[in-house]
């Protein structure tokens, strides 16, 4: 009885969740911190007390279904990323290479009139003095936006978030197929589907890991099955959204071996020419890794070996030493995973899932930036184990957003420390318990 009582008022927390989301997507700017906070706070309450009621699972993904439509019309209130979105796509949409220009050219006296590219949507964007740096996969859904919405900001942005959308509900039915692949409860599914931040800074701040975590969940699933020219293709596919997959190559090579990998990277690199041949060329790659050396070489927030690091530069020398700092720790971050990588063979896709996500975390800790949606993607991973510490710093992360509640942007120290203590214990508890289940496995 008293089970069907707790489920009873998962529901009822479930409906209380929608109007807690309508009012973080209506009528919660990042400014307002405070209510940032307590919205959220609440909704990632009743997310903790859901998941952990043997709630029926599909009801329990309908549920985030709902959730994300919520924000279907919204205008992101906590990330202003999306200007630029709109900004490469209307230039792809006129026939320009958004990657060969500054957006200051088509502002200045005598440049080329594009339509909806102005002076109004230059002052909205967030890193003007950079080349554009997002890959060929998220630029595509730039210019659909653009085509099917050319004058409107808001139609842009429901274009998207549609695409983004779309890419969560497979998201969920990937994640949800890979559990049963690997013998986890079904109901861990709801830990990635239902978690508040995945749905605010995916679907709601339009931010494109949802794709990316697509197509590596498909490359992985495609695994299960020994389609290693499929899988390549998809984390082809996730590297032309962003990046970051490049990280888990070498768990890759250690769980084919040689041969197998070949084929894989080879896939990998074809599908990478193929979706970048309209747009990549020597200038191109110049200009994007110049914009992504200037990241690591001036970018920080909510950092946590970093800004230890920072402060013992600033005491040693007086000024901030990221210049340094940031390419050394993105070194150390490539020694690590390479070491992780040369353990041992990973024999199954379920432990290639847990390396991917030790590897991800390490990334993160030695990262001189991490945003809160950075951490979407090993909730993700996490949520194939029975690991918990992402999910705690998926909660802990929007206190980060404590920078935005004045115009100078200025960092909470206390509240990052807070954040980190709180993870870095977790994690070391469940590295513990961890290796405790390893040595008296037989007592389990």
């Amino acid at each position: 009885m008293n089970g069907q009582k707790r489920t009873i008022a998962a529901y009822g927390l479930l409906a209380v969740s929608v109007v807690l989301y309508a009012a973080l997507a209506y009528a919660t700017p990042r400014q307002n911190f405070t209510q940032l906070v307590l919205l959220f706070g609440g909704c990632f309450a009743i997310y903790v007390y859901v998941v952990n009621q043997r709630f029926p699972v599909w009801h329990g993904i309908a549920a985030a279904i709902v959730f994300r439509l919520l924000f279907l019309v919204a205008t992101p209130l906590l990330s202003d990323d999306y200007f630029r979105f709109i900004w490469d796509g209307r230039l792809l949409a006129a026939g320009i290479n958004p990657y060969l220009y500054l957006p200051g050219h088509f502002v200045q006296e005598g440049a080329t009139i594009v339509t909806g590219i102005n002076q109004a949507l230059f002052q909205q964007l967030n890193s003007p003095d950079y080349y554009s740096v997002y890959p060929p996969v998220a630029q595509a859904v730039f210019w659909l936006a653009a085509k099917l919405s050319p004058n409107s900001i808001t139609g842009s942005i429901v274009v998207i978030r549609a695409v983004i959308l779309v890419a969560e509900v497979f998201n969920i039915l990937l994640l949800l197929k890979l559990l049963r692949k690997t013998g986890l409860p079904d109901g861990y599914v709801l830990l990635f589907a239902l978690n508040p931040l995945v749905i605010l800074e995916l679907t709601g701040n339009l931010h494109f890991e949802a794709l990316m975590i697509f197509f590596v969940l498909l490359g992985l699933y495609q695994l299960f099955y020994q389609r290693v020219v499929w899988a390549g293709v998809a984390f082809g596919l996730a590297v032309g959204v962003k990046l970051l997959p490049l990280l888990f190559l070498p768990f890759m090579w250690r769980k084919m071996g040689l041969k197998r990998f070949i084929y894989f990277l080879a896939a990998v690199g074809l599908t990478l020419i193929v979706i970048g041949y309209p747009l990549i060329n020597s200038e191109v790659i110049a200009h994007i890794a110049n914009s992504i050396n200037l990241y690591f070489q001036r970018f920080e927030f909510n950092a946590s070996v970093y800004y230890l690091l920072r402060w013992f530069g600033i005491k040693l020398t007086g000024y901030n030493q990221i210049a340094i700092i940031g390419p050394l720790l993105s070194v150390v971050t490539f020694i690590v995973v390479v070491a992780l990588a040369a353990v041992k063979k990973l024999g199954s896709v379920k432990r290639l899932i847990g390396y991917m996500a030790a590897s991800l975390t390490v990334y993160l800790l030695l990262a001189t930036t991490v945003h809160p949606w950075y951490i979407t993607t090993l909730v993700a991973l996490t949520a194939a184990s029975l690991f918990r510490f992402a999910m705690a710093w998926s909660g802990l992360v929007i206190f980060s957003y404590a920078a935005y509640r004045t115009s100078s942007y200025h960092e909470d120290t206390t509240l990052i420390t807070l954040e980190y203590t709180i993870v870095l214990l977790w994690l070391l508890v469940e590295l513990y318990l961890y290796r405790q289940r390893r040595k008296h496995a037989n007592l389990t």
